[in-house]
């Protein structure tokens, strides 16, 4: 038996329970990690609370999380890639708020040792969407890009991929966060009423393009700046769609977060690492989380 952070309905992380489970064992084409690390993601409070059961419905009871790092433990029949002690990071296949989880071996690439295990188990969901987005955005060398919630876990990962790419970046966060964005290497501009006329002072040509990071009304202006909706993608205004901007949802793979690997190994990016839980505090991890007010990735080490 192993441990796993499940929960029979949904609702706040009061309805969180560690409870014994059986190691699961890998079926064809599967391999199983010993985990390592589990980051948490705003997405995973909102699977808690039900709000996205039309979208990933559920059978309860159920557990949490799929960014991962871990060793795997055993592979199932087929796997050629990945053998028993390999040390790898990306997504599972089942819940990874666990101490031992399934992956496809199409999700994960090896961990080097000069990541540790904490930003291993943090870079596939954040780190994976903002290269995807970039790349879909057809960010280059000289362009302006504008990103919303700059200062968050997606919007951290997106400032220094596209500042390695030699795009100029403007992010927009609460004043506080303004000098980590500016370490970051983005210009930063506060967020809120007034938004337009403060890009425009920074940008007066505009942007090139718009990643929204956010989801709190900012898409009209967005498109304004970037001079049409082609341009301007969205993780979390699917409520816009109808404008015609680009909606962004989904998971990376192996070939993607082998990118942001690189861009980590080489200095352009890092994860900072706002704060770590045992399994046992998994709830508490989720409630910091959903404060919105988090620097830095938290990761749950089972």
């Amino acid at each position: 038996m192993s441990l796993a952070v499940q929960f029979s309905e949904y609702g706040t992380s009061d309805v969180l329970n560690l409870v014994d489970v059986e190691v699961p064992a890998p079926g064809p084409g599967q391999v199983r990690l010993a985990v390592r690390a589990a980051g948490v993601n705003p997405f995973d409070w909102k699977v808690l609370q039900g709000w996205v059961q039309e979208m990933y419905p559920l059978e309860l009871p159920a557990g949490l999380g799929s960014d991962v790092a871990g060793v795997v433990d055993a592979v199932g029949a087929g796997v050629t890639g990945f053998a028993v002690g390999d040390k790898v990071l990306g997504a599972s296949l089942t819940p990874s708020y666990a101490q031992f989880a399934l992956a496809d071996p199409a999700a994960l690439v090896a961990k080097p040792a000069s990541v540790s295990w904490e930003a291993a188990g943090s870079l596939a969901g954040a780190g994976g969407t903002a290269l995807t987005a970039l790349d879909r955005l057809k960010v280059t060398e000289g362009e302006t890009i504008l990103i919303h919630a700059a200062s968050g876990g997606v919007g951290t990962f997106a400032v220094q991929l596209a500042v390695a790419r030699g795009a100029r970046v403007i992010g927009t966060a609460s004043e506080r966060n303004h000098d980590l964005l500016r370490q970051l290497g983005a210009v930063p501009v506060t967020y809120g009423e007034g938004l337009l006329g403060r890009v425009w002072a920074v940008a007066p040509d505009g942007v090139d393009a718009v990643f929204d990071a956010s989801g709190h009304g900012e898409i009209p202006d967005s498109i304004e700046l970037a001079g049409g909706p082609d341009r301007v993608l969205t993780i979390v205004a699917f409520d816009a769609a109808d404008t015609g901007i680009q909606l962004h949802e989904g998971r990376a793979g192996a070939e993607v977060y082998r990118e942001v690997v690189r861009h980590i190994e080489e200095g352009h990016v890092r994860v900072p690492i706002a704060r770590t839980y045992p399994l046992t505090q998994a709830a508490a991890a989720l409630d910091e989380s959903r404060t919105g007010h988090v620097h830095g990735k938290l990761v749950i080490l089972p």
